[in-house]
């Protein structure tokens, strides 16, 4: 565009400034936020002789350090973590958090579920998490372990936690209708002031909640917070991986680690790694707090 009519250069930067400054307050919220390092203590956690050695070298596609770092982990908080499978970050929550704060892994009640395949999946997940946690006391003598109905969830005492985290879990909230429910446990459980910390295979776009492809959209994941009384304080881009193109034959699975392809494909999919993924930092306000 050409100016005809000649400016000062204050009015130029003048009229710049202007411009900038509500654009720079409409993104500050979701900005890709400048990653800080892991403590030592949370460095040594993650550098731990316990931990599984299958699942060291997946550090380098979720970056366990610089994730709980961005989330504002500290080793006196009380930290709930959602549906945490077979305990890939307990090995590391639960030992940098045994000597000031507390881990709590929060996960499906088996006995929400009548007899059947769904309570014999539940029951085998809980006692494999147990079993994990029995054999190094060390570690994780100081966890505790809190079952929950998903369809009714609650992760404890309102306003007892400090954090609650999730990883790659909201896909599934979302096909089964649990979401909304989900996300209104994460703020009860929290003080003012908590932070709620997810991380989510990320779609191109809004996808439907029964989309089968394991994917959901960043602005889904964040209406879903927000909806819940959540505001964003932070993205990060650390987990992102622009080598997925999110369209696999077996979606989000297709990918390491679950390998879901023909055998002739692995070298295709072992060069895009794992998937790309949002890592969003959400904050609980503290009682009075205005809406900015």
């Amino acid at each position: 565009m050409s100016i005809r009519t000649p400016l000062s250069r204050a009015c130029l930067l003048g009229l710049a400034l202007a411009v900038a400054a509500p654009l720079a307050q409409a993104v500050k919220p979701a900005d890709s936020a400048t990653l800080p390092a892991p403590d030592a203590a949370l460095q040594a956690a993650i550098d731990g002789s316990w931990r599984d050695p299958a699942n060291t070298p997946r550090d380098r596609f979720r970056h366990p350090g610089q994730t709980l770092a961005f989330f504002g982990i500290k080793p006196d908080m009380t930290v709930v973590e959602i549906t945490p499978g077979g305990g890939w970050y307990a090995e590391i929550l639960a030992p940098y958090l045994a000597g000031k704060g507390e881990y709590v892994a929060a996960i499906v009640d088996p006995a929400a579920f009548e007899a059947g395949k769904q309570r014999d999946y539940y029951q085998r997940g809980k006692d494999g998490l147990a079993k994990k946690f029995a054999a190094a006391p060390a570690q994780f003598g100081k966890a505790t372990v809190v079952g929950y109905d998903p369809k009714a969830p609650s992760f404890g005492a309102p306003g007892s936690a400090d954090m609650v985290l999730t990883f790659r879990n909201v896909h599934n909230w979302r096909s089964a209708g649990q979401a909304e429910g989900m996300f209104k446990g994460f703020y009860d459980v929290l003080k003012p002031g908590g932070v709620l910390g997810v991380v989510e295979h990320r779609a191109r776009a809004d996808v439907p909640a029964d989309d089968k492809s394991g994917y959901v959209g960043q602005d889904q994941v964040i209406a879903l917070a927000k909806a819940a009384g959540f505001e964003l304080a932070a993205s990060s881009e650390v987990n992102a991986n622009p080598r997925d193109t999110r369209d696999h034959p077996n979606g989000v699975w297709t990918l390491p680690p679950s390998n879901n392809h023909p055998k002739a494909d692995r070298a295709k999919y072992e060069a895009i790694g794992e998937s790309d993924r949002m890592t969003l930092r959400f904050v609980k306000k503290a009682a009075g707090a205005g809406t900015r």
